[in-house]
């Protein structure tokens, strides 16, 4: 999957997108018919592997179909019941309705890109912390775009590290995404009614789940709080890259010059550049991110009834859209800080040329009657370690 509009794109590869979704769709569909068949509700006969009978080919019939039914799910069945065998079709889909069908597959295609995006989480953390134990150049702090104090490279990395972790603890604490079975209203009384047992439809609807590496969950057709908890999730991995990539574009200005990408983007005119490309697609992500986050609060706010008129339905491409837009900029994140270079001399040179950033050492000393201690870095050294050792926990929880 390619996108000329969202240069990048395709570093997500097949995570959440058509075909992806349609597969999701079609196990969702399988492992419920498979459920019917093992408790004895359907004959074995009807037992079937439903992903073969539908491709990508048939995606764009699928979704033209859509248009008329509000969902793909209604098309997908007819094509399906079309394609099997007789039992088959009798039994597939009985007891699930679209929604459960939509949201399942939402989930396990949210799941296989939130796993590709805490990977790249756990390599940025080993990058910048090997960066920020081992770069000790002084270098300026700037405050409201001005000269501040002397500072050093590790400590701006140390910040950067941080904010990293804090996303990945804020992926940590998403609860684990919970399968959708429950029937036209939530009360799976279809399946209730096949089965003749209430237990019984509980334990379809938990061992749907188990089939699809989803947590058991009772119905949440209009509970919406684990989508909007993902995408502020995924707003977090972009604000926390987002802050890497501002101070890189900024101090890979040719007046600083402190930092610079590995390999910088050409002009198309101007063949004596070296733009920041990296930096610039990933601010262009965070930019996105939080309107996408708050289309999926409106969503769910627009919750109505048992199954929404339009709220559920503007989730989908949302959630996709910030999803693969969230797993690129990571990418391009990770990139960024692996190619990293570091200007010791320039940042020299800047935090000379600054003016008086010991104003307030003198200060310090006059109040204090102590000597002046060297460089007035204060206790970065400790403020790294402390960020250090949340980088060597986390790395040593996902290994």
């Amino acid at each position: 999957m390619t996108d000329l509009l969202w240069p990048g794109d395709q570093r997500a590869g097949d995570l959440m997108n058509d075909s992806a979704f349609l597969a999701a769709m079609l196990t969702v569909e399988t492992a419920w018919l498979t459920g019917l068949v093992d408790a004895g509700v359907a004959p074995q006969a009807a037992r079937a592997d439903l992903t073969g009978l539908v491709s990508d080919s048939d995606a764009e019939a699928l979704a033209v179909h859509a248009e008329r039914d509000g969902s793909p799910v209604i098309g997908l069945v007819g094509l399906l019941r079309q394609r099997s065998g007789a039992e088959t079709a009798r039994w597939l889909h009985r007891g699930l309705t679209s929604q459960d069908v939509i949201d399942s597959a939402l989930m396990m295609c949210v799941r296989d890109a939130l796993s590709a995006i805490r990977a790249q989480i756990t390599q940025q953390v080993s990058t910048l912390a090997e960066l920020a134990e081992t770069h000790h150049t002084p270098v300026l702090a700037r405050t409201l775009t001005q000269p501040a104090l002397p500072s050093t490279v590790g400590a701006l990395l140390a910040n950067w590290l941080s904010g990293v972790l804090d996303a990945a603890g804020t992926l940590a604490a998403l609860p684990a995404l919970p399968v959708q079975a429950g029937g036209a209203t939530g009360t799976l009384a279809a399946a209730t009614e096949l089965t003749g047992s209430a237990e019984v439809a509980l334990a379809l609807a938990a061992r749907l789940a188990f089939a699809l590496g989803l947590a058991a969950a009772p119905p949440w057709h209009t509970t919406r709080t684990v989508i909007t908890r993902v995408g502020d999730a995924l707003v977090t991995c972009c604000d926390a890259w987002a802050h890497i990539a501002n101070d890189v574009a900024t101090r890979s200005r040719p007046e600083i010059g402190e930092l610079a990408e590995g390999n910088g983007g050409r002009s198309s005119t101007l063949p004596h550049k070296s733009n920041p490309i990296l930096s610039v697609l990933i601010r262009r992500a965070a930019l996105s991110a939080p309107p996408l986050a708050a289309t999926l609060h409106a969503a769910s706010a627009a919750s109505v009834d048992e199954r929404s008129d339009g709220g559920w339905h503007a989730e989908w491409a949302t959630l996709r859209t910030l999803t693969r837009r969230t797993v690129v900029a990571g990418a391009q994140a990770s990139e960024l800080l692996a190619g990293l270079t570091i200007d010791a001399e320039r940042a020299a040179t800047n935090l000379a040329a600054a003016g008086d950033v010991l104003a307030e050492q003198r200060s310090m000393t006059e109040l204090s009657r102590q000597s002046a201690l060297s460089g007035y870095t204060g206790a970065a050294d400790r403020l790294i370690d402390v960020v250090l050792q949340r980088a060597r926990h986390h790395i040593a929880e996902t290994k």
